[in-house]
């Protein structure tokens, strides 16, 4: 069995709250031909401008990760939608808005998984190309480091460690390993939720930031507790968030990794600077499984679509 690209079966629309402008966005994905990978367009501007998802046009890392074109267009708030995609196994989609910022829906990547299942998927005629890590690559902020990993087989597991000095956060409850595959993506962290703390969103929103943001999109702490009345849908979902951050992350690469990431306090701004030193090293080799890809193989690399399909 050969492992084809993928896109889209058919166009689907959502509209959501921006976390930053507070305003109203819509949102609409749209199949993309074989190799074209991932391409924002704005849609609110004319011209319309488009911008590939790419590392090196990641401008902004603070409170979420943003791409600026050369001319200063941006979009943010890619992170959440770039994971969904990434574990679906998605290589190539139009994503269109008429705003700087994907919709933040309910602070996770639920809504867009649901669309994608709405929407289906479909092979395309093309040999899908993953980055098999071929030696180790690693950045570091202090204490904090994030790195990739060779690995033995062809999977992609993820060990990931936050540290926040609050009541809240116990030393058990904040790691998380996992293997990435669809099934585990959906089950495990599509539906874990940004996370805040209440002084820090009183202060930017008095600065004309996280105007969108509230206990419908995001956990929030105050000194002592969570304030959501309904509480953590895991008891661990901080850290399962960051992993699902860190996935869309990394899937500014453009390919599906096969290897190991490993992560100790790390944010948008660490695995950014991974993938571009991943990519400044070559320290991967592209691999496309054509002809000798079994049903576990593809499973375990890209999980079996036709359940979500």
């Amino acid at each position: 069995m050969t492992i084809y690209q993928r896109t889209l079966k058919q166009t689907i629309e959502v509209s959501g709250i921006g976390l930053h402008s507070g305003n109203n966005v819509m949102l609409k994905l749209i199949p993309a031909p074989a190799n074209t990978g991932i391409v924002f367009r704005r849609v609110d501007l004319n011209p319309a401008v488009e911008i590939k998802a790419e590392p090196h046009l990641v401008r902004e890392t603070t409170l979420c990760t943003g791409l600026v074109s050369d001319e200063g267009v941006r979009v943010q708030t890619i992170e959440h939608l770039m994971a969904a995609i990434s574990s679906f196994g998605i290589d190539n989609l139009y994503v269109e808005l008429n705003s700087p910022e994907v919709p933040v829906m309910d602070g996770s990547s639920a809504a867009f998984v649901i669309l994608f299942q709405d929407a289906g998927l479909v092979h395309q005629e093309a040999p899908k190309k993953f980055y098999r890590i071929t030696k180790k690559v690693r950045v570091e902020d202090g204490d904090k480091f994030a790195e990739l990993v060779p690995v033995e087989g062809n999977k992609f597991n993820l060990d990931f460690t936050i540290d926040f000095n609050h009541p809240v956060f116990s030393k058990e409850l904040s790691h998380f390993n996992m293997d990435l595959t669809t099934k585990n993506f959906v089950e495990q962290l599509s539906r874990c939720r940004t996370f805040g703390f209440l002084k820090d969103i009183e202060y930017l929103q008095q600065h004309g930031l996280c105007r969108g943001g509230s206990l419908a999109n995001a956990i929030v702490l105050d000194e002592n507790r969570i304030i959501n009345e309904e509480g953590l849908r895991y008891n661990n979902e901080f850290v399962r968030h960051k992993m699902l951050d860190a996935i869309g992350d990394l899937f500014l690469c453009g390919h599906n990794l096969i290897g190991s990431y490993r992560a100790y306090k790390s944010g948008h701004h660490l695995n950014n600077l991974l993938v571009r030193k991943l990519l400044a090293e070559q320290a991967f080799e592209e691999v496309i499984f054509e002809n000798n890809a079994s049903e576990e193989l593809q499973q375990t690399v890209v999980a079996d679509v036709r359940v979500y399909a």
